[in-house]
């Protein structure tokens, strides 16, 4: 049996091999795109898994304590940015999440007595650190507390703690 002259074929099958490898690259590109709007929907997706958790949580505050005027009804902390290391918003909603849980001891206490548990809880919180947030520890530093039309809003800053960095 005979071999073929594949000299006649050259020039298609180099196109042929070219359409492939387009084809490979095509599909590589179009899969990184998809990767990256799926990543972006994902995180749009936890950001307001987040908020409505809160606004639930808000709702059963807002209802508990819808006769009683003068009172903390909810908590709003509020992260200042740093510029120099800017941090996510997935990170900045688990930051925000977590100290509205540990000040909590705080709803329903009369705006006029807060003084005192402000105090004991900003010395308590006050360079505190929250373990294992996205995989990184964060060390949270307490700016102004301040009681607006029953709202307990905690401006605050955060970095990233190195263990075993003694500051």
């Amino acid at each position: 049996m005979r071999v073929p002259p594949f000299e006649r074929y050259r020039s298609f099958m180099q196109g042929m091999a070219g359409f492939v490898v387009g084809l490979i690259v095509g599909a590589m590109l179009y899969h990184m795109l998809f990767m990256a709007s799926f990543d972006a929907l994902k995180n749009v997706n936890l950001q307001l898994e987040g908020k409505l958790v809160q606004y639930e949580k808000d709702i059963k505050q807002l209802t508990k304590f819808k006769n009683q005027h003068s009172i903390i009804k909810s908590i709003m902390p509020i992260m200042e940015d740093d510029l120099k290391r800017p941090i996510d918003e997935l990170t900045q909603t688990a930051l925000k999440n977590r100290l509205r849980d540990n000040l909590e001891v705080l709803l329903g206490h009369s705006i006029y007595d807060i003084d005192s548990d402000a105090k004991i809880a900003r010395l308590l919180l006050n360079r505190k650190i929250f373990y294992d947030i996205n995989k990184k520890d964060y060390k949270i530093e307490i700016k102004t507390m301040l009681v607006v039309e029953n709202v307990l809003r905690v401006w605050f800053k955060a970095e990233v703690y190195e263990r075993g960095v003694a500051s």
